[in-house]
C-alpha cells in the first residue's frame, strides 16, 4: 500500500502555516474585541444531535456525512459543521443561566464527503462564531459587522461580496412553500431526481440547487423578500439600514437559501469571483428556533462560518509573499568547545524569549553564513574558539554587514538587541 493521505484530507506543511497562524490570531482578536469568547468543541457528536438541527432533507445530512457505528451500538458522526456542537453545548452546561446574551466562537476541522476541489475538501477548517439569547435586527447587524471587519483586517475584502437575504420564519414561510410547490409542478419532469424529491419534503431547497436545468427553471419562481410578512419585511429592513449606517456595501440577494434547514429570517453569504465555482467563503443567520429544537429553552440566536481553505487562497492571491518564520539570530561556531558554548548560549537567549537557531553539525562558518542569510536572521553571532578564549564573540548586523566584538557574558544577558 502506497502511504499516502485520503483523498480530500490534506496536510498543512510548515511553510504554509505561518499564514493560518497570522489569520487566526487575527480572527480572535477581532471576535474577543467584539466580546465573544472562544469554546471548543468535540470533533465527534452523536448523529441526532446533527439530523435534528440541520434537517432530515438537507444534502448534508442525506449525503455527505461521516457516521459510524459505535462499540455500544450508538450512532456517531464526525461534525460536518460547528453550530449544532455549540449549540449543543450552550444547553448541555446550561449557559443560558449564566448570561442574558451569550457570544461564543471556535475553530478547527469539519467533516464532509463531497467531492474534492478547488478550496474544497473532506476535511476542512471552518471558523466561526455564534450569538445566542437576541431577537433584535441590532444583533444580526452586528455579527455580518464583525465579520466584515475580520475580512478587512486580513486583507481580503477588496475580494468579497455581501449578499443577504431573509427566509421569513413560522407565520410567512410554509404559505411561500406552497406557492414554490405550485411554480414547479407544471416543471416536474425537468427537475433532477433529487429535486422533484425536494418538491414533496421541502420546495425552498429546490432554489438551492446546483444542477443547471433546476437553476434555469428557479430563476422565474416567486421571491421570498417579496412574500414575508410584516414582522420579518420589519426586521430584515432594520438589518438593511444598520448595516447602511456603519458604512457596509451590500446587495440583496432573494436566492441565497443556505443548505441547512435552521435558518430563520435573516441570511447572509460572503461570496467572491476569484475562486471559480467554489465562490462561498462564508455565510450564516438567524436561527431562533434550534436550541428549543434540541430541547433547551427558547433562545434566538445568530451566527456565521467561513472556510479557512478558501481564505487562504484569496489571502495567498493578495499576499503571494506569504509570511516567513521569524529568526532573531544564529549563533555559528568553529570547533568542539565554541559548539558547546553555542548551545548553552543558544540556550540563554531563547529563556529571554529571543528566536534563536544554530547548526548541530561541524559545518566550515561559510556554510553556517549561507543557512542565517537563508533564514533572514537579523543578527549572527559567530563564535571561534581564539575569541572564545578571550570570552569573546563576534555579532555580526546582517542587514547592515557590519560586525561587532562583544563580550560573551554580555551577549547572554541580551533579550531586546536581537529583536530589533
Amino acid at each position: 500500500m502506497k502511504i499516502q493521505s485520503i483523498r480530500g484530507f490534506n496536510d498543512i506543511l510548515p511553510e504554509k502555516i505561518k499564514r493560518w497562524h497570522r489569520i487566526e490570531e487575527r480572527a480572535r482578536t477581532i471576535f474577543e474585541l467584539y466580546g465573544f469568547s472562544e469554546i471548543r468543541i468535540p470533533v465527534i457528536e452523536f448523529t441526532d444531535i446533527f439530523a435534528r438541527s440541520l434537517g432530515t432533507t438537507t444534502d448534508i445530512v442525506e449525503k455527505e456525512m461521516y457516521t459510524f457505528t459505535d462499540r455500544d451500538g450508538s450512532s456517531i458522526t464526525l461534525r460536518p459543521e460547528g453550530t449544532a456542537g455549540v449549540v449543543r453545548a450552550f444547553i448541555e452546561h446550561s449557559m443560558y443561566a449564566q448570561s442574558p446574551i451569550t457570544k461564543l466562537y471556535y475553530s478547527g476541522m469539519m467533516f464532509r464527503h463531497e467531492r474534492p476541489q478547488k478550496g474544497r475538501y473532506r476535511g476542512f477548517y471552518q471558523i466561526g462564531a455564534e450569538l445566542f439569547g437576541s431577537k433584535e435586527p441590532l444583533a444580526d447587524a452586528e455579527v455580518i459587522i464583525m465579520l466584515w471587519r475580520f475580512f478587512e483586517a486580513i486583507g481580503i475584502a477588496p475580494y468579497l461580496k455581501l449578499e443577504i437575504s431573509s427566509l421569513g420564519d413560522e407565520n410567512c414561510r410554509p404559505a411561500y412553500k406552497q406557492k414554490l410547490v405550485e411554480f414547479f409542478m407544471p416543471s416536474r419532469n425537468q427537475l433532477c431526481e433529487d429535486c422533484r424529491r425536494r418538491l414533496e419534503v421541502n420546495p425552498l431547497r429546490i432554489l438551492d440547487c446546483k444542477k443547471e436545468s433546476c437553476k434555469q427553471i428557479a430563476q422565474d419562481a416567486p421571491s421570498m423578500l417579496d412574500n414575508l410578512c410584516s414582522e420579518c419585511r420589519e426586521h430584515f429592513e432594520s438589518v438593511k439600514n444598520t448595516l447602511t449606517s456603519l458604512g457596509a456595501l451590500f446587495v440583496s440577494n432573494p436566492r441565497i437559501v443556505r443548505g441547512l434547514d435552521y435558518y430563520t429570517r435573516t441570511v447572509f453569504e460572503v461570496t467572491t469571483e476569484e475562486l471559480g465555482a467554489q465562490n462561498t467563503v462564508g455565510a450564516g443567520g438567524r436561527y431562533d428556533h434550534l436550541v428549543e429544537e434540541l430541547e433547551g429553552p427558547p433562545t434566538p440566536a445568530v451566527g456565521f462560518a467561513v472556510g479557512m481553505e478558501r481564505i487562504i487562497l484569496l489571502h495567498e492571491k493578495k499576499f503571494p509573499e506569504g509570511f516567513q518564520k521569524e529568526v532573531d539570530t544564529f549563533i555559528a561556531h568553529l570547533g568542539s568547545e565554541a559548539k558547546k558554548t553555542a548551545f548553552l548560549l543558544a540556550y540563554e537567549l531563547r529563556k529571554n524569549g529571543v528566536f534563536t537557531e544554530m547548526d548541530y553539525e561541524n559545518k566550515s562558518l561559510k556554510s553556517q553564513l549561507k543557512r542565517a542569510d537563508k533564514l533572514g536572521v537579523k543578527y549572527t553571532i559567530i563564535i571561534g574558539e581564539e575569541e572564545l578564549s578571550r570570552g569573546k564573540v563576534k555579532v555580526r548586523d546582517m542587514r547592515k554587514s557590519t560586525e561587532d566584538e562583544m563580550n560573551l557574558e554580555d551577549v547572554k544577558k541580551l533579550a531586546i538587541k536581537f529583536r530589533i
